[in-house]
């Protein structure tokens, strides 16, 4: 023997062996062989029998013929399949670490050594101010709350969250943050006279922006810590916050997402206090000066002697605040992206790198967000565009989107849709051009605020422009004669078409687009007329945003501090907008200071299917280009009065609001918006001219009606393929249906609606059209 073993194989055991034969069996069990061969004899059995060995090693039997296997003359009297063992789950992560590319970051040790000085510097001002604290005249306040209840503290020495304690500890730990005053205010900073105290949990919009804010700081701990660079912006989002770093030629990969998170869950669990501190411009330009970037920031946006710094662990910014108590609070923490971008969104600024995050109070909310977000993913309004056909948008026209044969039509339905209530509601459609002289951009006043984002060219030696909004057009046709008020108001529509030069970085699908049309509509009215416009536009969205089946919410923006006009004007105009939105009856709340420099406005969000929220509708006054461009109109008493312009839009941009609608609908349209609204199929050749004579008269009639009629597949496979597809109806055509001119019909959704004639079934679909329902499949 080649290597001396001797392996006992007994008959039972071969006969269990699936390739070998009964004969081979009885002949390795013969008492000629004694029961015993040799390896090499067994090679010669297996090869008699054409069976080769790599069967063996595939059935995983335990015939291995080498020294590290079987023992010196260690016998094997039967053979068994090797038992399972399931690996451990260290070796589990293991392996699945050595598949997974690693990150080249981690955190730095030691600091950077700024941190360090920017301490130093804080403990120093931080003793001043305790000091100053300390000197502060203790005497007693009152807390009022909204509900009229009062409550006893002491003047710089309670803190909102030593009153709410005094209530109750719950509602001492459940609130994120405090107002008091009408001001955003830290939980633990000290109150400084008598006070109204309001005390928000997160479910408070405001209270939701001021976690995530928290949470951009906490991020920003942990980007200094990993990558040493400058931070510049992070601010609070909707739906989560971010923050910016300048890093210089480096980057940030998705693989570094893991070695932030760990961090910030050591950062969680050491519950760092946030700390404000009010501090001199020079003592902030000292503790920054490694910071170009907050530099900058001090030196242009800072007006004031002082502002304010927050401190949580290392960590040292500039901030207005107000923040949480400390870090602890925040339970979930994932970062969700990264991207490039540009010092203020200036393209010939430094190059910085963006991290996106989200965080949350509760574990499960994190779990449910994720489970939205792969929701929203199979919405997503690009790759439906592309699985249906569309819209697409190419490199050579970036920012304007192609929209295929069945994209326009949901593109000219919706403009059709809004068309047709314009006649019902007063207005009346103009056609202005796409170019203009900056001239008028100059008069108008955006070419001083807006001119980067607008595509300017030179043409005989004079400066012309695309329009970005079709306001300024407007005010030169008002202006063509003179205007009696008899005409007013006057509402003037325009579906032109609008260019803005976004920033590349900032494009994204139909929502953010350089090409695009809006139901633009500018009413030029009186003073008087404000309020009775402003209900008819209330209802105008009302009704086009229950078409779509979106909920919506009202705030009015008032007055800011920086506003053009007189004050009475606003105070007239504030108290219509607010007789208006009482007048309409829908829920409505107060944005104070947040209006335009040139008029207040009702800012309009909307609710898809999805519970997310878009602003798309404009509802806005302007009192300024009227004086810009000196309109007028002759009054009653024949004197020449300035009119006011209400801006006004529903959609906002149609390409907007297409990317909105299909992720809403998640690619299944409603009927009436519907770019497959039917098809036929036939049940066999010798019905398919009957196919096309159905399809025709559907078409005709003017629906998005197809025909199937290629038989490469079964009859319930083509269904199948047109509920895919998101036909709305399914016509089937056989020899019942061609003799008694009928089709048998039944719906995406697999609602069989049995035999019906075709003009009884066009008659349903005008009806359907008509109603603009979006169960049309039950209706039908």
């Amino acid at each position: 023997m080649r290597h001396g073993y001797t392996v006992t194989i007994n008959k039972t055991c071969l006969s269990h062996i699936s390739f070998f034969n009964a004969d081979t069996a009885n002949l390795c069990a013969s008492s000629r062989m004694r029961n015993v061969f040799s390896v090499r004899l067994l090679f010669d059995v297996i090869k008699t029998t054409k069976i080769y060995f790599r069967k063996l090693m595939h059935l995983k039997l335990l015939f291995n013929f080498h020294r590290t296997i079987f023992s010196g003359k260690q016998a094997v009297r039967v053979l068994r399949l090797p038992k399972y063992q399931k690996p451990s789950k260290r070796k589990m992560a293991l392996k699945e670490k050595e598949g997974k590319p690693q990150s080249s970051v981690s955190e730095l040790k030691p600091w950077p050594s700024y941190i360090e000085d920017r301490l130093k510097l804080w403990n120093k001002l931080k003793e001043q101010q305790q000091a100053e604290l300390a000197n502060k005249v203790l005497e007693p306040i009152t807390v009022t709350f909204p509900d009229g209840k009062t409550a006893d503290a002491i003047a710089w020495k309670s803190t909102p969250y030593d009153v709410a304690k005094s209530i109750s500890q719950g509602l001492a730990d459940n609130s994120i943050i405090a107002k008091v005053n009408g001001e955003l205010w830290d939980m633990d900073r000290p109150l400084e006279t008598n006070t109204n105290l309001q005390l928000l949990k997160i479910d408070n919009e405001e209270a939701q922006q001021v976690f995530w804010h928290s949470s951009a700081h906490m991020l920003g701990e942990a980007m200094e810590r990993i990558y040493g660079g400058c931070l510049c912006y992070g601010p609070p989002i909707e739906g989560g916050f971010y923050y910016d770093m300048f890093i210089g030629e480096k980057g940030v990969s998705n693989f570094d997402y893991p070695v932030i998170e760990n961090l910030v869950k050591h950062i969680i669990k050491e519950k760092q206090p946030f700390e404000r501190l009010e501090v001199t411009k020079e003592d902030l330009l000292e503790m920054f000066k490694y910071n170009q970037f907050k530099v900058r920031i001090l030196e242009e946006k800072v007006t004031t002697p002082t502002t304010t710094i927050y401190k949580c662990g290392p960590l040292i910014d500039l901030c207005r605040g107000p923040h949480i108590r400390h870090t602890g609070k925040v339970k979930a923490f994932k970062v969700i992206k990264n991207s490039a971008t540009y010092w203020e969104g200036n393209a010939k600024a430094e190059s910085l790198q963006r991290v996106y995050g989200i965080s949350f109070l509760e574990n499960k909310q994190m779990k449910e967000w994720e489970k939205f977000q792969e929701e929203a993913a199979k919405r997503d309004h690009r790759k439906i565009g592309r699985e249906q056909e569309l819209y697409f948008f190419h490199e050579l026209s970036p920012g304007s989107c192609f929209f295929q044969p069945r994209g326009a039509h949901i593109y000219n339905t919706l403009i059709q849709f809004i068309k047709s209530e314009y006649r019902k509601r007063g207005f009346t459609e103009v056609i202005s051009p796409n170019i203009y002289n900056t001239k008028l951009w100059q008069l108008s006043g955006h070419w001083a605020h807006y001119s980067e984002n607008m595509f300017s060219f030179d043409v005989e030696k004079e400066s012309y422009a695309l329009k970005p909004m079709n306001c300024p057009g407007h005010c030169l046709m008002f202006d063509q004669r003179n205007r009696s008020w008899r005409e007013l108001p006057l509402r003037m529509a325009d579906f032109g078409v609008l260019h803005r030069n976004e920033l590349s970085g900032a494009l994204t699908g139909l929502t953010r687009v350089r090409r695009f049309q809006q139901d633009d509509a500018h009413i030029f009215c009186t003073t008087n007329q404000i309020g009775q416009e402003m209900m008819s536009a209330l209802d105008f969205l009302r009704h086009v945003y229950t078409v779509f089946g979106f909920t919506f919410n009202l705030r009015l923006s008032t007055r800011p501090d920086k506003y053009l006009g007189e004050l009475e004007m606003w105070e007239n105009a504030e108290k219509q907008l607010a007789d208006s939105l009482n007048e309409f009856g829908e829920p409505w709340t107060l944005n104070p200071g947040d209006g335009a420099f040139y008029g207040p406005k009702i800012d309009i969000t909307i609710s898809d299917a999805l519970k997310r929220q878009h602003q798309c509708a404009t509802i806005q006054l302007d009192f300024q280009l009227p004086i810009r461009f000196n309109l007028s109109y002759i009054c009653e008493s024949g004197e020449k009065k300035r009119p006011v312009i209400i801006h006004r839009a529903i959609f906002g941009s149609v390409e907007r609001m297409i990317a909105i609608l299909t992720e809403s609908f998640g690619g299944k349209w409603p009927f009436w918006l519907s770019p497959r609204q039917a098809i036929v199929i036939s049940i066999g050749v010798q019905y398919d001219e009957y196919a096309e004579k159905v399809k025709k008269q559907i078409y005709e009639a003017g629906f998005m009606c197809d025909v199937d009629i290629d038989h490469g597949d079964t009859l319930n496979k083509k269904i199948r393929n047109a509920q895919l597809a998101q036909y709305n109806f399914i016509l089937v055509v056989g020899e019942m249906e061609k003799n008694a001119n009928t089709v048998n019909i039944r719906s995406r959704n697999n609602n069989v609606h049995g035999e019906v004639s075709i003009e009884e079934t066009i008659t349903r679909f005008s009806k359907l059209s008509l109603s603009k329902t979006n169960n049309s499949e039950e209706e039908f």
